[in-house]
This record gives structure tokens, sequence and C-alpha cells, in this order.
């Protein structure tokens, strides 16, 4: 399957959101809507730092384990940026929800298969970071994600980039990767089989997409539809400059 693998973005187009952003990337889209810091309920707060509630919807149907397990992975990935202690006792909550999935993704709003459960996961983080800028809350950095998927053909395997969901059905193992702005692995999910040597290729790969400093040399891997990889990092500092310039444009 033929999916678009050129990012796009729109920041803060929600009125009521203090921060908001729409991403679209490897056939997903994802609306992002970021309040905080606001009150929280008492049984909630913490008394030294901001508490950080994720709420993922789907694109059909209603929330699942899978949902749960999603949230759970975004939420302790990004208090890891979010300079929560700055907000103590109070709430910052993310909402993710799901407009545009990859074909087969979704099948009477049950998803195909399980390993397919981390597909998203990289355009859910994309779209809280972007969310999260877009509200001018304070991070220590932002980060960007990509998933690969080592598929064999019996004789010989590959790595994959930005895999389809059927790619990912027939793959070997399936990967999903995130790096800070200062090049500092946050997280890393593995499912399937896969031994040291492939897990050591798959993350070289996808540091090369995430990290500016290590992809400088010029070297480009493939994706699944046989174009370079997309610098996320700099598509990031683009997206916020065009942003930027167009809120302080005079008209």
């Amino acid at each position: 399957m033929t999916v678009d693998t050129k990012p796009e973005a729109l920041l803060s187009h929600l009125q009521n959101a203090d921060g908001s952003a729409t991403f679209s990337y490897a056939g997903y889209t994802v609306v992002g809507a970021v309040n905080g810091p606001i009150e929280v309920q008492r049984k909630d707060e913490i008394p030294e730092e901001a508490a950080v509630d994720v709420i993922v919807r789907p694109a059909a149907g209603v929330g699942g384990t899978r949902e749960r397990h999603l949230e759970s992975l975004i939420q302790s990935t990004l208090r890891q940026i979010i300079l929560v202690e700055n907000f103590p006792r109070t709430l910052i909550q993310i909402i993710l929800q799901v407009t545009t999935a990859p074909e087969n993704e979704y099948v009477n709003a049950k998803v195909v298969q399980a390993s397919s459960n981390l597909a998203i996961l990289p355009a859910l983080l994309q779209t809280a970071v972007l969310s999260l800028l877009s509200a001018a809350l304070p991070l220590t950095a932002t980060l960007t994600s990509t998933s690969l998927a080592i598929v064999s053909d019996g004789q010989s395997t590959k790595t994959v980039l930005n895999p389809s969901p059927r790619e990912i059905e027939v793959s070997q193992s399936f990967h999903v990767f995130a790096f800070t702005s200062h090049d500092e692995l946050i997280l890393v999910e593995s499912e399937g089989g896969f031994t040291t040597k492939e897990w050591d290729d798959v993350f070289a790969v996808a540091q090369r997409q995430c990290c500016s400093s290590v992809a400088a040399d010029g070297d480009t891997f493939m994706d699944g539809d046989s174009v370079a990889g997309t610098d996320l990092r700099q598509f990031t500092r683009s997206t916020l400059e065009e942003k930027i310039v167009s809120d302080l444009h005079w008209k």
C-alpha cells in the first residue's frame, strides 16, 4: 500500500484550546489539543509538580485497551520533556484524536492485529509535541519519533522505514524509536523476534532520521516507498518558524 510520506502540520487552529496541532504523516492524521496548566481535581493533585493527562481517541469506535496502552507510553514520554515542576498542583491535559488511519488499520472499529498497535505511536507523539509548542508550555527539549520494520523473504532481510500496516503484518519485527532534540533516546518499543545486530541496525536507521547531528554526513536510508527518509527535526523547526513569521506579520 502506498501512503503519503511527506509530513504536514497545522498549528493553533482550535480556538477553544490553549494549544493545538494537526499532524499528517505516513497515512495517519491526528488532531491534538492541549489545555494547561489548569485546575486539577484533589485526588489527582501532585504537590510538587503538574499532573499530565493524555487521552487518545481512535478514528472509529470508542477507546479500549489499545488506547490505554498508547496513553501510558505517551504520558511517560512527555513527562520527561515537560517542565512539570514549574506548575505544582495543576493539570496539563493532552487530547489526541485520530481522524485518518491507513487502510486495514481498523476493521469494524477493531484493530486488525495486536502487532500493529504501536504503528500510530510516532504520529501521536509528534502531534502531542507540536500541540505543546503551540500552547507555549516550557519544555526541556522537543522530540521526534519514527517506526521501522524488519521484513524477511526467507533468504535476506531489509529494514523498512515507516512501514504500512500490510508490511507490519508480514514483518519479522516492528520497532518505534523517539529521540530528543539533544539526540538522546527517550522511547523504544519493539515487537517480534530479532537479533542484537538487527536491533542495532534499525536503531542506526532511526537515529539517522531523527537526529540531525547523525544525519549530517549526508547518507540517506530508504522507506517503504523508496524515497529518502524525512528529516523530522527540521520539519518541526520549519513548521514553528512559519507559524512565528505568520503571527508576527503586520497586515
